[in-house]
């Protein structure tokens, strides 16, 4: 138990019966399992020991904790499905987790306004199934979609496969309702595409991890549905190859919808797991494809084709049939399942640089995977420079472990070198939280802390993670 908390549940203290209060007993859990459950997140080798878990239904509920735990200075750490890669939901000070998964109503999905109105617990994949029932498109869609809630992609700013064309979470998120660190609530934006009135608040809480506020009910942007949708592949003898053929793609005035590679690693080990007849000889994989009508599809499938056959590709395929599509991206969606069946451990990062230096990048990854004699395989979205590079390795080793820690670092270190970012779309958390100040300088972490402070004046939401 911390110590903040250990005070606050002092003899005379009252702390657990106000939280059952709150919530109702069944909803505060302080048993070992649910402790157990709830130390960690997706992200390997991390984990905290939380003091309880409080589950509430409501604004008001969550309102009332976030009162409770300020007074007594008891750490909060928001969460839902807990699938970020970044650390940032691991309660490494205790305190209570706030699982917000009981707040799942999908509360209006509006092809009028072209607005979705949500709770935090919605899972991702049901509001895009949702707007698909109504011919429309949420184009956020992470990998883990089908299990991580729209809070949480909210508060770590998602990407996803479509992304390049597209955007990542924060364009679509139009309103908030936020419960501050004192219990105060508050609304930013609203159902409006235009609205300047005061600072962009919607903006500043994606992407804030759980530190400034928690988000209790999301209005978010959707679009009309595309009409259709066309897929293709190519292989080249190198990444640098792929990698000129992107910048040709993307100088045609082609704006594709999924433009993702893989390296000979991953390609080796997708093959191995999904046999789908991939060229393992060939030494990058470059999957494009399209959205629209069916004739600017076809039109900009064939001018992707083209910039690939102009940069060398070996072979082009364009998939005939959704069941073919389906089978190319099946490759991409295949490479971390891939990678993850060749030893227990399984450490997935990403980075992102400039698209021009896609090709240097992975070139030095692999560099510094042989220099570390580490099995790294970097997959990722060849369109927006982010790149995936995963280790895999025994957790037994502690030597490999080590080299692990190391090899991320250099590679993080490359990565701002060549003016990219230590993450793309993971989030900081308490992984990256070192790196930042070699990113950012220590003139932006003073003042993301002054902003913490005018959030969360004693420091209770989600501490030693991002700006804290």
């Amino acid at each position: 138990m911390s110590p903040l908390l250990r005070a606050a549940r002092a003899p005379g203290s009252g702390l657990a019966r106000r939280l059952e209060e709150i919530v109702g007993s069944a909803h505060v859990r302080e048993d070992a399992g649910a402790l157990l459950t709830f130390s960690t997140d997706a992200t390997p080798l991390e984990r905290g020991d939380p003091d309880c878990v409080v589950f509430p239904a409501t604004t008001e509920e969550v309102a009332e904790v976030l009162t409770v735990a300020n007074e007594r200075r008891i750490p909060v750490v928001p969460r839902g499905s807990g699938t970020n890669l970044s650390g940032g939901t691991v309660p490494h000070h205790g305190g209570i987790v706030l699982v917000l998964t009981r707040m799942n109503a999908l509360k209006e999905v509006s092809s009028d306004d072209l607005v979705a109105v949500c709770e935090p617990g919605v899972r991702t994949i049901e509001l895009a199934q949702a707007a698909a029932a109504e011919r429309m498109l949420f184009p956020p869609d992470p990998g883990s979609q089908t299990t991580a809630t729209l809070g949480g992609n909210v508060a770590e700013c998602s990407g996803g496969l479509r992304a390049l064309k597209y955007g990542i979470t924060r364009d679509y998120v139009l309103g908030v309702e936020a419960v501050l660190a004192t219990g105060e609530v508050v609304r930013t934006g609203g159902r409006l595409v235009k609205d300047v009135a005061g600072y962009d608040l919607s903006r500043l809480l994606c992407g804030s991890e759980g530190t400034l506020a928690v988000m209790t009910e999301l209005t978010l942007r959707l679009l009309p549905a595309p009409e259709a949708s066309g897929t293709g592949m190519a292989y080249f003898p190198d990444l640098a190859d792929a990698a000129r053929a992107v910048s040709r793609v993307l100088a045609s005035g082609v704006l594709p919808v999924t433009l993702e590679f893989l390296d000979q690693v991953c390609i080796g080990t997708v093959e191995d797991y999904a046999r789908i007849g991939l060229d393992t000889a060939a030494g990058a994989l470059l999957i494009f494809g399209q959205d629209g009508d069916q004739r600017s599809i076809d039109a900009d499938l064939a001018r992707m084709a083209g910039a690939c056959e102009a940069e060398g590709a070996t072979q082009v395929r364009i998939a005939g049939s959704p069941a073919e599509a389906s089978e190319v991206l099946e490759a991409r969606r295949a490479a971390l399942p891939s990678l993850s069946r060749l030893e227990p451990l399984t450490l997935l990062e990403d980075a992102t640089v400039p698209r021009s230096r896609i090709a240097e990048m992975v070139e030095y990854i692999q560099e510094v995977a042989r220099r570390h004699e580490l099995k790294i395989g970097t997959f990722g979205h060849a369109g927006d420079g982010n790149l995936h590079p995963t280790v895999v390795l025994d957790p037994a080793d502690a030597g490999a472990v080590r080299r692990a820690h190391v090899a991320f670092a250099e590679i993080f270190a490359r990565a701002i070198d060549l003016g990219g970012t230590i993450t793309g779309e993971h989030g900081v958390g308490m992984v990256k939280l070192k790196y930042m100040e070699r990113q950012h300088g220590p003139e932006y972490l003073a003042l993301l802390r002054r902003i913490k402070a005018a959030f969360d004046p004693n420091g209770i939401l989600n501490p030693g993670k991002l700006g804290s």
